[in-house]
């Protein structure tokens, strides 16, 4: 991690609903959903923020930045 720069997420695994369940970051560590929610409360992860959905539960998502390519959906599987 040069220049202090943060990880973010390159490619998603998704169960057979389409629901994340794992992530890629940027230098290939693989993150199940509850070690990327921690890793994103606690600002390792850039590009993302946990909000509470209507389940009550912690849930992951993009930053709204008026990019469509780089939602955590649309990120290539691996």
């Amino acid at each position: 991690m040069m220049g202090g720069e943060r990880e973010r997420f390159v490619a998603v695994r998704k169960n057979g609903d389409g629901d994340l369940t794992s992530f890629q970051t940027s230098t290939g560590r693989v993150l199940s959903y509850e070690q990327a929610l921690q890793e994103v409360q606690t600002g390792v992860i850039a590009g993302v923020n946990v909000f509470k959905g209507k389940d009550g539960a912690p849930h992951i998502r993009g930053d709204a930045d008026g990019d469509p390519t780089n939602n955590l959906d649309q990120l290539p599987q691996f």
